[in-house]
């Protein structure tokens, strides 16, 4: 099969449903709706439900809805979906639904649990509150039955629940469940709600839109369909109870669950068989403390069955990393978790909020003496499908794991929009998706989240760049940025254009790729580099510079007008096309200035008229994509840059294990410490940047050496973990950014990728080093390409023509279909044309 791509072409009917809510908003005067200061609810959710009656089921039964911030929707008692997926408020999205299945003659209901968080979160954040459609908990939805139809209307009833709160607002709500306060029954039939109010119709309460109650309507004006496929997955059970014990209840030193299930792991207690079903008799006095161990990291909606009287309460702490007793951490002791209060019985919690982890701590206590049981544990998973027949395998165990484990650090990050990680933060950056992208893009069927990064983070601030984080807390503050992470999101819009050739499609994000790209012009100095950079330069977790005149942020700004001028050339844009390759010769004549000739390096910059020693993968790999370093130089550069001898690992903010407290406050206050031989050592670049090192390795003509350099993966796969981390030595242990090798293995070892915009042809290019065996397939949107590798031996299929290149010698052009060719596999690589550039 080939790609799936988003359907840019879809129309839509017209809305039936009104904006409802539980309770008119206050009307705001004029000059409050119209500056955003009108008041806004806080934290709330509220439950809505219409009964109505079918003489007969129809075949199907389309159902759209959307809700400020989050709903969960049922029929006639069974979760349909969850929605809707992050977005920017006036680019609110809907989602739809064939609820026929769900459907019976007679009666039926139709439930919606609304949240509205009030405050920003790391996926979320109010539009200003206009006194009309939002500022509080709001619903639209209609359906077609058959003949009839179903609308949000003054008829549907409401109810402010009280049986939700949070622990924690900012960041990952924190969920608090008082399941005494949740009406039994209210998602089925036949319940009674004749004591809950009618819905308020919201209507728009300001100049242009007076009186409107039907989509669209400002805020949330046109509203768009979901961009991607429907999240899910398997529900994963426990591997294991590591511990189970009961001990004296401590008095809380905290509020959040997540804290207080570690609180007191330092005393013994008494220890209990470990195993579900786990039943103890505890008190007032006394707590059951449980650690379960799913095995791996995994992401979605914690279920948890429980037998307990009405009043006792489970606290639910997310752990990504056994709590090591005693030990004080920072950062990366972050607190997530979860509370529930049980209704008294048998009981099934299932969380509202997803979470991302690998260990449930859980503490029991009751009000008084009684027994409780602790009947099952699961995650429902809610990731992104991985789909399609891409594949990689080889002679080399190891290889075939990394490549496996970066597919699933990949999925573990790919939710609505790609995030950093499911347990920390699960906030979408604009530089870390670059990443995802392309892991997605040489891996699974469908591509349509890979689009919808650019998409999302398509969001500039009032200067032109682009916040560091969309669609959430982050870009509603509109804070400082990370400027060089707009370069990465530049990338990603050039791999679309390489990998769909959708030329309208794309064309609609080049105005922001240029306001991109002259936002440093303002930093460039007499000399035509970029200096003196304001705001978070990260590049990445390495001990790079960029204080003064700095060459890697130069070198990506210059990549990035490299890849403009490209993509203006293809639209058409003469003009742009001329002013960004004017200015990549403008940093190109100055970028000398960073030459160490002595040691065969670029260095990270020069401050005060003097080239500071500091070198780094960073500065010689940008400096090999951007093109600014002479091609005569790529070979031995990327040499220097991968031998062994030279590289030297360092963070400007971890090691050993875990945040170092120290660095951290070193960073905060500008304070950048050397601690290597900066005169000989070359600094490597954490995981993330890794994938601008293995581009420029491969493009310097030593793509057969990135099977080995991939094997530095391998460090992150042990004791069941089978993802990648953050950075060499510290940080969460599954970070989308870190999966460049799944990506490589593909793009560089079996040598897929597009010589023509949206694989018009094929680039067949193998690099397999050492390996003798080898195979795999990628997706493109002609359907698949397998390369198959036995010795010298080479197999092609492809539905494209096809551009081969071999070790040495001319490329072939070969036609569509399936090819045997011998690749010889001693001669030295060398080809550096343009077209060896990866995504």
């Amino acid at each position: 099969m080939s790609v799936v791509l988003h359907d840019k072409d879809a129309r839509e009917e017209p809305w039936q449903g009104h904006w409802i809510g539980a309770a008119p908003a206050p009307v705001p005067e004029l000059e409050d709706a119209v500056t955003g200061t009108a008041a806004g609810r806080g934290f709330s959710r509220v439950l809505f439900r219409k009964e109505f009656r079918l003489d007969e089921v129809p075949p199907t039964a389309p159902l759209r809805l959307t809700a400020d911030s989050r709903f969960v929707v049922w029929v006639n008692g069974r979760e349909v979906g969850r929605g809707p997926v992050r977005a920017q408020p006036r680019r609110w999205r809907y989602e739809e639904f064939d609820i026929a299945p769900h459907l019976e003659r007679g009666s039926n209901a139709v439930a919606v649990l609304v949240t509205y968080y009030g405050t920003a979160t790391s996926w979320w954040y109010p539009a200003p509150p206009e006194g009309g459609i939002n500022g509080d908990a709001c619903l639209v939805l209609d359906a077609r039955l058959g003949g009839a139809g179903l609308a949000t209307d003054s008829s549907w009833r409401v109810h402010r629940s009280s049986a939700w709160s949070l622990a924690a607002a900012a960041g990952v709500p924190c969920e608090v469940l008082d399941a005494r306060e949740l009406p039994e029954g209210w998602t089925r039939p036949g319940f009674d709600d004749g004591e809950w109010s009618t819905a308020t119709v919201l209507t728009a309460r300001h100049w242009g839109g007076l009186g409107r109650s039907r989509p669209p309507v400002s805020p949330f004006g046109k509203l768009l369909p979901r961009p991607m496929a429907v999240l899910g997955g398997d529900t994963v059970r426990p591997a294991a109870v590591l511990d189970a014990r009961t001990r004296a209840k401590p008095a809380w030193a905290s509020e959040h669950p997540g804290a207080r299930v570690v609180q007191h792991l330092e005393f013994p207690g008494e220890p209990l068989p470990a195993g579900l079903p786990l039943s103890a008799v505890i008190g007032a006095d006394r707590t059951l403390d449980l650690v379960i161990d799913f095995g791996a990291l995994t992401a979605g909606f914690v279920e948890l069955t429980v037998d307990a009287p009405a009043g006792t309460v489970l606290e639910l702490g997310y752990r990504e990393k056994r709590k090591r007793v005693g030990i004080v951490e920072t950062t990366s002791d972050y607190e997530a978790g979860a509370r529930y209060v049980c209704p008294g019985g048998r009981a099934v919690y299932s969380a509202l909020e997803p979470a991302g982890l690998r260990y449930l701590y859980l503490t029991v206590h009751t009000p008084t003496a009684a027994e409780v049981t602790v009947v099952d544990v699961a995650v429902r998973e809610n990731v992104y499908p991985q789909t399609g027949s891409a594949y990689f395998s080889s002679d080399d165990k190891e290889l075939d794991r990394i490549y496996r484990a970066g597919i699933r650090t990949v999925q573990l990050n790919s939710f609505d929009a790609y995030t950093d990680c499911p347990t920390r933060e699960q906030r979408s950056w604009v530089g870390d998706g670059v990443v995802h992208q392309m892991v997605h893009l040489a891996t699974n069927e469908d591509w349509r989240l890979a689009e919808h990064y650019v998409e999302l983070a398509n969001s500039p601030r009032s200067d032109g760049i682009l916040p560091l984080s969309v669609a959430g807390d982050f870009e509603q503050y509109e804070g400082f940025t990370i400027p060089d992470w707009s370069l990465h999101w530049v990338h990603g819009v050039h791999n679309l254009y390489r990998h769909t050739g959708d030329r309208a499609g794309l064309a609609k994000y080049l105005p922001t790729v240029e306001r991109v790209l002259r936002w440093y012009e303002p930093h460039l100095d007499e000399h035509g580099t970029l200096s003196d950079l304001p705001e978070w330069n990260l590049v990445d977790w390495s001990s790079v510079f960029t204080t003064g005149r700095s060459s890697i942020v130069s070198a990506l700004w210059a990549r990035g007008l490299a890849e403009y001028a490209e993509l203006s050339d293809w639209v058409g844009n003469a003009g742009s096309a001329a002013w960004a390759r004017a200015r990549h010769a403008g940093v190109a004549v100055s970028f000398e200035d960073f030459w160490d000739p002595d040691r065969g390096l670029y260095v990270d910059h020069i401050v005060d008229g003097e080239r500071r020693p500091a070198a780094s993968q960073a500065a010689n790999a940008a400096a090999i994509v951007s093109g600014l370093a002479p091609t005569d130089r790529w070979r031995a550069i990327a040499s220097a840059m991968i031998d062994p001898s030279l590289v030297v690992t360092r963070s400007w903010i971890g090691g050993d294990g875990g945040y170092d407290p120290r660095k951290e406050e070193d960073q905060r206050r500008g304070i950048q410490r050397i601690d290597w031989d900066a005169e000989r050592e070359i600094v490597r670049a954490q995981p993330f940047f890794s994938y601008v090192v293995h581009d420029a390795v491969a493009q310097a003509g030593l793509a057969d050496r990135i099977a080995d350099l991939v094997r530095d993966w391998s460090v992150f796969l042990h004791d069941g973990y089978d993802t990648f981390g953050e950075c060499w030595g510290w940080g969460t242990p599954v970070h989308g950014w870190s999966s460049t090798p799944t990506r490589d293995l593909v793009v560089h070892v079996l040598g897929i990728s597009p010589d023509l915009p949206g694989f018009e042809r094929v680039r067949i290019a193998p690099r397999p080093g050492r390996l003798h065996e080898v195979a795999g397939a990628a997706p493109t949107p002609h359907g698949p390409v397998e390369v198959r590798i036995r010795g010298e031996e080479i197999t092609i299929s492809s539905p494209v023509p096809i551009r081969f290149l071999p070790l040495a010698g001319p490329s072939q052009e070969l036609p569509a279909g399936s090819h045997r060719l011998v690749m010889r596999r001693s001669a030295p690589e060398n080809d550096n044309t343009p077209g060896n550039r990866s995504a």
